[in-house]
């Protein structure tokens, strides 16, 4: 008997399994290929090595180890119609799509902050943005992931087979004060909370652009040189923003189904 469930199937029709991996493929597929051509890019073109495409480059570098753990293993997994690498296989699968996933969440929550200083305070940005700051700030990002990631290894809830039974992630179902703590938990601190800071952010960001917009306006032919200047500078780092923000709202609306499914699951 197998007390974990690891090798149960559940009773669905084999094309649903394959109809998955299907689409499994060709996301990981996207996915990898998309990123590798980012990172490909970064490296070759030095002009673009500056300090808030660093963090373009690690969401890059997170989106793509996402993709190349996670969709292979899901796609046998589909194929065999069941989880087939054992209870290890399983934790470090799950391991791999949190930290990961975790990383992409907080490094677009950090280009948000990043773009609201050097917006709507660009005095303080010209002192605050630099090489060093932005590679702290990075490895910020996947030590707060890693912390996340590894409480299921250290006892606080757990890894298990979820849904089709062909990928793994922590344990949402089981009704324990553990599971049920470390749910809500990560549902606030990685998704919830991070997106309010989000929209906080890019609120204010409008509301700095449409100002300049106006004064530019209201100041018509006497506007100095040195004030055209400015907007111009802040139009730029807002069309960078607005790349951004088309990653973020992708991003939060494929996560999405999957916060309210785990808070439905935690809601037992």
């Amino acid at each position: 008997m197998d007390p974990w469930g690891f090798f149960r199937k559940v009773d669905v029709p084999d094309h649903a399994h394959y109809i998955v991996a299907f689409f499994v493929a060709v996301i990981g597929g996207v996915g990898v290929m998309g990123n590798v051509l980012v990172m490909y890019a970064f490296f070759c073109n030095k002009k673009l090595r500056t300090p808030p495409n660093y963090f373009i480059m690690n969401l890059a570098v997170s989106d793509f180890l996402m993709a190349a753990t996670q969709s292979p293993i899901f796609f046998v997994n589909c194929m065999y119609k069941e989880w087939v690498f054992g209870e290890i296989g399983c934790k470090m699968y799950a391991f791999c799509g949190a930290l990961f996933g975790i990383t992409s969440m907080i490094n677009l929550l950090a280009i948000s902050i990043d773009r609201y200083v050097v917006i709507t305070k660009p005095l303080q940005a010209i002192r605050w943005t630099s090489k060093r700051r932005t590679l702290l700030s990075i490895l910020l990002v996947w030590l707060y992931s890693l912390a996340w990631s590894l409480a299921p290894l250290l006892g606080w809830s757990s890894y298990i087979p979820e849904g089709l039974m062909t990928s793994c992630t922590w344990d949402y179902v089981t009704s324990t004060p553990a599971n049920k703590s470390y749910t809500l938990m990560l549902c606030c601190f990685v998704f919830f909370i991070p997106l309010g800071i989000i929209s906080y952010c890019y609120f204010f960001m409008f509301l700095a652009i449409r100002s300049t917009s106006r004064d530019v306006e209201r100041l018509g032919t006497h506007v100095r040189k040195t004030t055209l200047i400015q907007e111009q500078s802040i139009k730029t780092e807002w069309k960078l923003a607005k790349v951004a923000f088309v990653v973020i709202v992708v991003y939060v609306l494929s996560w999405s189904p999957y916060a309210f499914v785990t808070l439905i699951a935690w809601a037992g």
